[in-house]
């Protein structure tokens, strides 16, 4: 696994930083955010992504930290950071050169539209000197670029693609890798959940649509993104991303891997509703499809990384729909928000929150959900509300991603047991 965000771009400087309720949130600093209502974010621009680079030298072997240098000096901002974690992702997965069959790795980028900023900042130029725009826009203002970018730089052969499913994309794109080594001869998979390059365009279409926050919060962000919370007016978009790599348990035993957990499934399902209006019915038909095709009893479900946006109506009907499924033993689960302290990385939540779900499973320890000053008196279910940690054994969990267009996407992993 690798992950980069604002809390931190190695796993166990990302646990830390959640198991003490720290938030990432601040005003944005490099989007031009002038004209926008909304002035909060999680923000990554300031990532020094050639000290990274410089690190990773001597611990790669040469050819691909030659190859992920070259093709990080060309591309756009986001599309270096998908290159780095999926860099990050190959070493801690401990890939020793001729071990794996190149034509045999795929690789799924989750998300769509992901260098809006790219787009919108080379939209400008052409108005101001066509000349001058990025003379490779035509390649690398495609999503496919990063999945590209990753298979070149990893030397990966086998099938490669893009995934957009909205806010559920990164667990489609999970979804998408255990077809592959289910159905398709593929040993192994690296699953990258993208950073999303806002532009000021989406963020102030986003809160027109009064999907965001921007009323109450703009001069106190760390406070912005609070769940459960009755103060709680929209969620708060975040730079963040992480890479995953699946492989078939005969592959990891046959190199000795370490495996941080067992996926145990993934389902979806859609409402038929493409407006953002989270459906209680739909979210528990995912949830229960998931359990009956993984045969697992809802008892068996000890912690649920809730969705949990900050939205009025979201986390209510999530909520809801939980205790629809799960009956008197959702009064004995524990949830928690990861977005309270992250903001939501949209097209890469379900990865970012994956890997902070399995490394809470592994650490025996849960991370708070910050910002409850006033808890919704609906919210009945223990969310974690706090500030520290909590300890918890976690032998099996669930994590929910639901996106706009009535997308429901949810998995099950397990502690892996030899």
């Amino acid at each position: 696994m690798s992950i980069n965000t604002p809390l931190g771009d190695t796993l166990g400087g990302f646990l830390d930083n959640l198991l003490v309720g720290k938030s990432a949130l601040s005003r944005w600093k490099k989007i031009d955010v002038s004209r926008c209502y909304s002035k909060v974010g999680a923000d990554l621009s300031d990532y020094d992504v050639d000290a990274k680079l410089r690190r990773l030298e001597g611990l790669l072997p040469p050819e691909i930290w030659k190859r992920a240098r070259k093709l990080i000096s060309k591309s756009p901002w986001t599309t270096k950071l998908t290159i780095l974690m999926s860099l990050d992702a190959y070493m801690d997965a401990q890939i020793a050169p001729g071990t794996i069959d190149m034509d045999s790795v795929a690789a799924i980028v989750a998300g769509h539209n992901i260098n809006f900023n790219h787009q919108y900042e080379n939209r400008i130029q052409y108005v101001e000197e066509p000349d001058y725009m990025d003379s490779l826009l035509a390649l690398t203002g495609l999503d496919t670029d990063h999945a590209g970018c990753v298979s070149d730089a990893l030397g990966i052969r086998g099938p490669i693609y893009t995934v957009g499913a909205a806010c559920a994309s990164g667990n489609t794109a999970l979804r998408c890798a255990i077809d592959e080594l289910r159905y398709h001869d593929v040993e192994m998979a690296i699953v990258v959940g993208a950073v999303l390059d806002f532009s000021p365009v989406e963020l102030h279409a986003m809160a027109l649509m009064g999907a965001i926050t921007f009323q109450s919060f703009n001069d106190d962000p760390e406070q912005a993104c609070r769940p459960y919370d009755t103060a709680r007016e929209g969620f708060v978009p975040a730079h963040g991303g992480g890479a995953m790599v699946l492989e078939t348990l005969a592959s990891a035993k046959k190199r000795g891997a370490r495996i941080y957990a067992e996926i145990l499934g993934v389902e979806a399902g859609s409402d038929a509703n493409h407006l953002p209006q989270p459906s209680e019915d739909g979210q528990a038909r995912v949830m229960k499809k998931l359990l009956d095709k993984c045969g697992i009893a809802p008892e068996q479900i000890d912690y649920i990384n809730a969705h949990a946006t900050s939205t009025p109506l979201g986390d209510l009907t999530e909520l809801r729909s939980i205790k629809r499924v799960f009956g008197d033993h959702a009064y004995k689960l524990k949830l928690n928000a990861t977005k309270s302290m992250l903001g939501h990385t949209c097209w890469a939540a379900p990865v970012v929150e994956t890997i902070a779900s399995v490394l809470q499973m592994r650490a025996g320890k849960l991370h708070p959900s910050i910002n409850i000053a006033n808890l919704d008196p609906e919210v009945d279910l223990d969310i974690c509300r706090g500030t520290t940690a909590v300890d918890w054994p976690v032998k099996m969990l669930m994590k929910n991603s639901f996106g706009f267009g009535g997308i429901n996407c949810v998995s099950i992993l397990a502690r892996y047991e030899d």
